[in-house]
């Protein structure tokens, strides 16, 4: 048999026979006289036995230990990792789908926020805050609090999600004082009065607060990403203001500790 002829019994490509070839998964076969590849029966048994291998999801390293028998792992053994592989793929899928529904019922409800999907958690700190005011630092508020829900640990993150509830009254009063800033100078007297109101309604608990660089204020420290983008898109004298907001919270915890 040619190489299309065994590949089209087994049902397979001719592109994969090279493929196994190469891999070294199935052996070169004798050539005939004009260099044509010459498969037996043999070689199609093997390679039947291959592609019933890859079709069950094992990789080529497996389908190797498989095919070497003694000096590689068993099939059973093989077959049983796989099992179990496919059942954890099967627990993930679950937990997906089912995310998925909760999110889908929202979509269809009209509830799901420009920024979806997003967690259940961050999805009711955005139903707490509203309707979007129309001010750039509500815009920018959103965008890092997006952020946060996309890069806190999931273990963290509903307890983040669920003290920051507690500064939807306070929201277009703070973004109203920030977007004032836009425009000042950080030394300007406003700076101190948006620090406390932001302060006031931020929770104690630690992490509430966005990440502050190491280093000397003023400065950024490019280790620490995160810090970065919270304070990238800052004026000056919001950056300040945000700063001494909290510097404020950290004082206020450490001192009722």
């Amino acid at each position: 048999m040619r190489i299309g002829e065994i590949a089209a019994l087994v049902g397979v490509t001719p592109r994969a026979v090279r493929h196994y070839h190469q891999s070294g998964l199935l052996p070169e076969p004798a050539r005939r006289a004009n260099g044509y590849r010459e498969y037996g029966v043999r070689d199609a048994v093997l390679l039947a036995r291959i592609r019933r291998l890859t079709e069950l999801g094992l990789g080529l390293d497996e389908v190797r230990d498989v095919l070497a028998g003694d000096e590689g792992r068993g099939l059973v053994e093989v077959l049983e990792e796989l099992a179990d592989d496919l059942a954890r793929q099967e627990a993930v899928l679950r937990e997906r789908r089912k995310r998925l529904a909760v999110l889908l019922d929202e979509a269809r409800a009209g509830r799901l926020p420009a920024e979806g999907p997003v967690s259940p958690e961050f999805g009711a700190l955005l139903a707490g805050l509203g309707e979007l005011p129309a001010s750039p630092m509500a815009v920018k508020d959103r965008q890092v609090l997006a952020l946060l829900d996309a890069v806190v640990p999931e273990e963290e993150r509903a307890r983040l999600m669920e003290s920051l509830r507690g500064m939807a009254p306070y929201a277009h009063e703070v973004y109203a004082l920030f977007d004032a800033l836009e425009d000042a100078a950080p030394d300007d007297p406003r700076v101190d009065g948006a620090a406390r109101v932001l302060a006031d309604c931020l929770p104690d608990l630690p992490g509430a607060e966005p990440p502050e660089p190491e280093g000397a204020e003023g400065g950024r420290d490019s280790g620490n990403l995160l810090a970065d983008a919270v304070f990238a898109d800052l004026s000056p004298a919001q950056e300040a203001a945000l700063r001494l907001a909290m510097r404020l919270v950290r004082e206020r915890r450490e001192g009722g500790s």
